[in-house]
């Protein structure tokens, strides 16, 4: 007999990466905002910060570190413009880089945009236990991502895996004295 899984929230925050937009008109950190209470989780942050590696870096590194939050997912940044720096800033901190997130999510960008999907970066990985996923700025982008692997892999139910399961584990390497971000 099976036994269904119960839901368990999970906290997550969202930075908006943007030089021209401010939290009253970030449409895209809204989308996940919205989405995300919508599924049951619990917006643990949301903040904005602009196209500085330093500054996306800090902020990110700082939520990595907060026990109050399980998942960071970024908006913004991923292009290929000058002020593009959201992978850079966030990619040298991966403990563990998650290269799937980014072919599942051009998959889906593919169905919906065709081959513009190419001029995104969107990358995940892992930094100081914490889930970092790094997505483009427009609020499609933030919806595709979310319905179609977000909210699947962070709800518990989902099966045959997902990554509320493996969150107790994210932190192995540093119990046996590996080095943190």
């Amino acid at each position: 007999m099976t036994q269904q899984r119960q839901f368990i929230p999970v906290r997550i925050a969202v930075l908006t990466v943007s030089d021209t937009r401010s939290l009253a008109e970030d449409k895209s950190g809204q989308t996940l905002a919205d989405r995300i209470v919508e599924a049951g989780h619990v917006l643990a942050g949301r903040d904005l910060v602009r196209d500085e590696k330093a500054a996306i870096r800090s902020r990110v590194l700082a939520w990595s570190k907060d026990e109050a939050i399980d998942v960071v997912i970024t908006t913004g940044g991923t292009g290929f413009t000058g002020r593009d720096v959201t992978p850079e800033a966030l990619e040298p901190i991966f403990e563990k880089r998650m290269d799937g997130f980014s072919e599942v999510f051009h998959r889906i960008s593919f169905d919906k945009i065709g081959t513009s999907t190419i001029q995104s970066r969107a990358t995940g990985g892992v930094v100081n236990a914490t889930f970092v996923f790094v997505l483009p700025g427009s609020p499609g982008a933030c919806r595709d991502a979310w319905d179609g692997i977000l909210k699947p892999q962070l709800d518990y139910r989902h099966m045959p895996c997902n990554f509320v399961e493996i969150m107790p584990r994210l932190d192995e390497h540093l119990r046996r004295g590996g080095t943190t971000a």
